[in-house]
C-alpha cells in the first residue's frame, strides 16, 4: 500500500524541517466540540479546518479577539487558544501549546485523517478530559451554582459544587446546555448532557 505525502503516518526519523511545515499546513477536518471560556461560559464548535497551530472554528457564539479558551475537541482533546479573529461564522483560534504537544497534536490529526483507509480501530466514544475551570449550573427554579468542572465530555460533565447539590434526575442548565444529573456525592455532581429530541421535549 502507499500513500502520499499528506496521508503518510509520521515517524519520529521524519527531518526537523517536515515538522516546521507540518506544523503550519491546515487539514480540512470536522470536529465538534465546546469551549469555555475564562468566565465559566461554554458554548459548542465545530472545526472547519485545523492544524498543529490553530483552528478555523464554526459556532454561533464568537468570543472577542484576544480572549483566552479552552478548548475540547472530539477525538482530539483539551487546547488551550486564544481567539485571534471573528469570521463570518465562526472564528480563528492560535494554540498555546509547547512545541511536544503541537507534535502530539499533529500525530494525532494524521491518525484521525488515516484512521478509515488503514482501518484503525475507534478510541472511546466520548472520552473525558481533565478540567479545573468556574462554572455555572442554573436549576430549575432559576438558582445558580457556582461550580467548578472537573473532568468534561462531549457526552457529560462532572462538577465540584458547595453547598445543597441538584437531586438525581433533576435537569439543569450546565452553561448554556441542557442536561440531567446522573450523579450526586460528596462535593459534587455528575451530568449527561440532553441529545436534541430530549431538549425539544422541555
Amino acid at each position: 500500500m502507499t500513500f502520499s505525502t499528506s496521508q503518510a503516518l509520521v515517524t519520529s526519523e521524519m527531518p526537523e524541517e517536515y515538522f516546521d511545515r507540518r506544523r503550519h499546513k491546515r487539514v480540512d477536518l470536522r470536529l465538534p466540540g465546546r469551549f469555555l471560556t475564562n468566565f465559566g461560559k461554554d458554548a459548542s464548535l465545530s472545526t472547519i479546518n485545523l492544524s498543529c497551530s490553530g483552528a478555523l472554528i464554526s459556532s454561533s457564539t464568537l468570543p472577542d479577539p484576544g480572549a483566552e479558551l479552552v478548548c475540547y475537541f472530539d477525538d482530539l482533546g483539551r487546547v488551550v487558544a486564544t481567539v485571534v479573529r471573528q469570521t463570518g461564522d465562526g472564528f480563528a483560534v492560535a494554540f498555546n501549546v509547547a512545541s511536544h504537544k503541537r507534535e502530539k497534536i499533529a500525530d494525532r490529526l494524521t491518525w484521525l485523517l488515516n484512521k478509515d483507509m488503514l482501518n484503525l480501530s475507534e478510541e472511546r466514544e466520548a472520552p473525558r478530559y481533565a478540567a479545573d475551570v468556574p462554572a455555572q449550573v442554573v436549576r430549575p427554579n432559576g438558582h445558580i451554582l457556582a461550580c467548578r468542572v472537573l473532568d468534561i465530555s462531549l457526552t457529560g460533565a462532572n462538577f465540584e459544587c458547595r453547598g445543597a447539590l441538584p437531586k438525581l434526575g433533576e435537569i439543569v442548565s450546565a452553561g448554556t446546555i441542557p442536561a440531567e444529573v446522573v450523579r450526586t456525592g460528596q462535593g459534587g455532581f455528575a451530568v449527561r448532557y440532553l441529545q436534541k429530541g430530549e431538549r425539544d421535549s422541555l
